[in-house]
């Protein structure tokens, strides 16, 4: 005789089994249907030459095949995409931003740190990442946020989660400063925000190198040098010890360092503490580029922020004489180029207008004595080498499809890069 409680058993164990049955083809639902897409542009610059006749296949987020276009052919299922004019190349790296500035003259510095909002400024940053990604700028290296504490955290995670566009987004943070080395500075008697985190000696840059990591920060920046007071030339902050603290607490972390330097000493104390590149380098020596060669440090010369800057302060391109400042970044340039130092290609963008990218490159090619293919290389290839991103930076099988199309050729005119008719993020079309 079965009861009542054993005909309860026996159906609970029934579906039981038919749960545990059917629950593995529920929880592995059918994967999505693979994308591909066959490009068929006038030539390809793969990152490093350019190849007339070549054809790329994407599959999904991935490059799938590259070559002539008789032997890269379409798949069944695959779209064709027909670029006629047009030159396919790696998406560009921009290599030195600040999605939460916005041009100065527009709005001083002072004034975006301490009048306006961070709210108004995130709102700012997205459209400026969305400027940057229609630009061609597939990847780029935000480095501080100028007062606004972690906010590019949050624009790289919503960029990634799909509801923001915008490039791919490795990011410094709050960047490190020595205490009162920075600004903005008013009356001693007022306490104000400041544009990066403060630390010094042993405990406190541990602390703050680690919190930085601890929020989000891919990178971690440094002010080797600066302006200690107004009207000051920049000298160095940190001391060797401390910069070599910094280096050494982030590289356990598996995080590179920056350093801001524009002075020899700072310069040479960034170099031998192991940064990974130099931004602005605006007094290098001869000497000091030759460490730089030596220990693998690469230079980014921003040279578009220094014209931008000397233009707000009245001067007039093309009819007066060229600045000190300019002259100086010229030689320092020259310098670099001489000792064989890796160069970065960044405008420092934020200082002028985000989506103007290559603005800097078209400094580089036309006013600092780079060919258009070096340009391009280090625009590409080279900035992805240096910034160690070996995913991207050459149309290859098997790395990332981020491309750009843009009309003209690029190797022979990098004012090129300013015709851009096609975005693709990870295989997909944003522009």
């Amino acid at each position: 005789m079965i009861r009542f409680a054993d005909t309860i058993r026996l159906n609970c164990t029934a579906v039981l089994f038919l749960l545990l049955v059917t629950l593995p083809l529920a929880a592995h639902p059918p994967t999505a249907a693979t994308v591909l897409l066959l490009l068929r542009p006038a030539a390809v610059f793969d990152g490093e030459t350019l190849h007339a006749g070549w054809a790329v296949l994407v599959e999904n987020d991935r490059i799938r095949a590259v070559g002539p276009a008789a032997q890269v052919t379409a798949p069944a299922g695959a779209r064709t995409l027909d670029l006629p004019g047009l030159t396919l190349l790696p998406g560009l790296i921009e290599g030195h931003s600040h999605l939460l500035l916005h041009p100065y003259n527009e709005t001083p510095w002072n004034d975006q740190v301490l009048l306006e909002s961070e709210a108004l400024r995130v709102a700012r940053a997205t459209a400026h990442a969305r400027a940057t990604l229609a630009a061609g700028i597939t990847t780029a290296r935000d480095l501080g946020t100028e007062g606004a504490g972690y906010a590019d955290v949050g624009l790289k995670q919503a960029i990634e989660q799909g509801i923001v566009p915008g490039p791919r987004l490795l990011v410094a943070t709050r960047a490190l400063v020595a205490t009162g080395s920075y600004g903005p500075k008013l009356s001693v008697d007022v306490e104000v925000p400041q544009g990066a985190q403060e630390a010094d000696g042993v405990d406190g840059i541990i602390r703050a190198v680690r919190e930085q990591i601890g929020k989000g920060a891919d990178i971690i920046k440094v002010y080797a040098d600066y302006r200690w007071g107004a009207n000051e030339p920049s000298r160095p902050t940190f001391t060797q010890d401390e910069l070599n603290l910094i280096v050494k607490t982030a590289n356990s972390a598996g995080r590179p360092v920056v350093a801001h330097a524009s002075t020899p000493e700072g310069m040479r104390r960034a170099t031998l503490a192991g940064v990974q590149t130099i931004e602005h380098g605006d007094g290098g020596t001869a000497e000091v580029f030759k460490l730089m060669k030596q220990r693998g440090v690469a230079l980014c010369p921003t040279v578009a922020a220094g014209d931008a800057i000397s233009q707000y302060r009245g001067y007039r391109k093309g009819q007066d004489p060229e600045p000190e400042r300019i002259r100086q970044k010229k030689e320092s340039v020259k310098l670099a180029r001489q000792s064989g130092v890796a160069l970065a290609v960044g405008g420092d963008v934020g200082v002028f207008t985000h989506g103007d990218n290559v603005r800097e490159a078209e400094l580089l090619a036309r006013e600092y004595g780079f060919t258009p293919l070096e340009v391009l290389r280090g625009f590409t290839s080279g900035n992805a080498r240096i910034f160690q991103l070996p995913d991207r930076g050459r149309i290859q099988t098997g790395l990332l499809a981020d491309l750009v199309a843009v009309a003209g050729d690029p190797t022979q005119d990098v004012g090129a890069l300013r015709q851009v008719k096609l975005v693709l993020k990870g295989g997909v079309e944003v522009k």
